[in-house]
C-alpha cells in the first residue's frame, strides 16, 4: 500500500479575498470549483501548475467569525526561485509577518491569519 500527497485543506471565510489573496500572493490558479446543491459550502482548489499537490479553500455558509487557529503553530510552505522578488511583493502585499534572516526563510500569512512559509529553492 503506498500513500501520495493529495491536497491541504483550509477553512476561509472570505472566498474571494483568500482566492484573489493566493493568486497574487504566490502565482496559484484556480484548477477546480465545487459548490454543496443547498449552497451551504464551496470548496477552490488552487494549484501551482508545476506539481500535482494542490491546495483546497473551504468556504461554509453559515460560519459568522474568524476561525480560532489556536497556537497557529500548522503553516504550509512554498519554494520560490526569486527570494529577493518574493520578499520585495509580499512587503509591498503588507503580509509578512515572521523573518529568519539566518535561516534564509521568512512567513507571510493570509487574510484569515494561517501563516505560509516562503522558502528557496536549493
Amino acid at each position: 500500500m503506498k500513500f501520495t500527497f493529495y491536497h491541504n485543506n483550509i477553512n476561509v471565510l472570505d472566498l474571494e479575498k483568500s482566492v484573489a489573496f493566493y493568486q497574487k500572493a504566490l502565482g496559484l490558479a484556480i484548477t477546480r470549483e465545487k459548490e454543496a446543491d443547498d449552497e451551504s459550502f464551496k470548496l477552490v482548489f488552487l494549484g501551482d501548475e508545476d506539481t500535482p499537490h494542490l491546495l483546497e479553500l473551504t468556504w461554509l455558509r453559515d460560519m459568522d467569525r474568524p476561525y480560532n487557529l489556536g497556537d497557529n503553530e500548522f503553516h504550509l510552505a512554498m519554494r520560490t526561485d526569486d527570494m529577493e522578488a518574493a520578499h520585495a511583493l509580499h512587503e509591498e502585499m503588507g503580509c509578512i509577518c515572521f523573518e529568519n534572516p539566518d535561516m534564509g526563510i521568512y512567513f507571510i500569512n493570509d487574510p484569515d491569519g494561517y501563516w505560509i512559509e516562503i522558502c528557496p529553492a536549493r
